[in-house]
């Protein structure tokens, strides 16, 4: 089943500027909250996938892969480009303070009952490098990432500040009369509890550095700047209800030595010799997952340009494969013997080695605009 544009689950042009997607989720995000639907799924999965929007649209980046590549962008991998099945838990803690006192400030769980704030730790970033043929085919990477994790033998305690709510109330005399707002608790920043006992090595926060190997799912088809998420594996946070960071992956691409790409059509410089190019011969070519045979027919000219339907890279956007675009160059000797010379003197008037180039045969702009076409 297609998935709904998240510009129209918010309601809002492509066009529309940051704060009115903000103004928009807040509306969309309040009319579905489940402290205003208790017990009503189907609210319950428009307010998540309102939040799955708004987290799209409202990061630069991850609005203009949106915008070029639509859903597709943010599919495959470990837990997807961003966006992409958000639970409460992640809500609440990304999104909670875009509603300001429209349910009291409790967005610490699924209603305003003043309930503790699930902390989420921090997203840890890397960059990874990925070969032509890891690109073609898809590749699962295996990384070592040092990220901040509980200590075993911590343990926590009630909050005494907050007692335990997470938030701190504040009353201030207006004009208008005394108003109350809730805010996070300054002393556990939203946790409801603090550090009780924590084991040697263990930093003020009971976190210790821990190396992890962490198994990355990379689709075939992603591009240079593409940046994939993977859930749960970012840093900790302190508290027994907190939950893991992010670990956001930066894709490299490692140019290849031969082939260069472009989008996902491959090109290809391949250089044959004079007796080659009147002859006509076969020629066995590596593309980026294969070996291919092709024919090229007496009397090629240079910069004549074949093209195998197909033989490119994965669209991002499953839209298929690219082509491979084979350029035909014919390399002229630079050096020649006695007898070589003679004979190319000998066929200086020769009509066969007069330049007739007919209609049909294209111009240079002409196969530059066809392969662009």
């Amino acid at each position: 089943m297609a998935k709904q544009d998240y510009y129209e689950i918010l309601g809002v042009s492509k066009s529309a500027s940051a704060n009115e997607i903000k103004k928009a989720y807040r509306k969309m995000a309040i009319k579905y909250h489940p402290d205003k639907n208790p017990d009503d799924k189907d609210a319950e999965e428009k307010f998540k996938l309102c939040a799955e929007a708004y987290e799209v649209l409202s990061d630069d980046q991850k609005k203009a892969r949106y915008d070029q590549y639509g859903h597709a962008a943010f599919e495959g991998g470990a837990g997807g480009f961003g966006g992409g099945g958000m639970n409460m838990d992640d809500i609440f803690s990304q999104f909670g303070d875009i509603f300001g006192g429209a349910f009291g400030g409790g967005f610490g769980g699924f209603s305003g009952g003043g309930r503790q704030a699930r902390v989420k730790g921090s997203n840890l970033r890397i960059r990874v490098k990925l070969t032509l043929e890891d690109i073609a085919k898809g590749v699962e990477k295996k990384v070592k990432v040092r990220r901040k994790v509980q200590a075993d033998g911590v343990s926590y305690k009630t909050c005494g500040t907050c007692n335990g709510s997470g938030q701190q109330m504040r009353v201030t005399n207006t004009i208008l009369g005394r108003m109350q707002t809730a805010t996070t608790c300054s002393t556990c920043q939203g946790a409801g509890e603090v550090i009780d006992k924590k084991p040697a090595g263990a930093d003020a926060q009971g976190m210790i550095v821990k190396e992890e190997t962490v198994s990355i799912n990379i689709p075939e088809g992603v591009t240079e700047g593409v940046q994939l998420k993977v859930g749960g594996k970012g840093n900790e946070a302190p508290g027994k209800n907190s939950i893991p960071g992010d670990l956001l992956v930066l894709i490299e691409e490692v140019p290849h030595e031969v082939l260069k790409r472009e989008g996902s059509n491959i090109h290809y410089d391949l250089y044959v010799n004079f007796s080659e190019a009147v002859l006509g011969i076969s020629k066995e070519i590596e593309t980026v997952t294969s070996k291919v045979k092709i024919k090229i027919e007496p009397g090629t000219q240079s910069g004549k340009i074949l093209r195998l339907k197909g033989k490119g890279l994965p669209s991002i956007e499953r839209y298929g494969n690219g082509d491979f675009l084979i350029h035909i160059n014919v390399w002229t000797p630079q050096e020649l013997t006695k007898d070589q010379r003679k004979f190319f003197e000998s066929m200086l008037k020769d009509e066969n080695f007069s330049p007739n180039p007919q209609k049909s045969d294209k111009s240079f702009f002409e196969k530059v605009k066809d392969m662009f076409s």
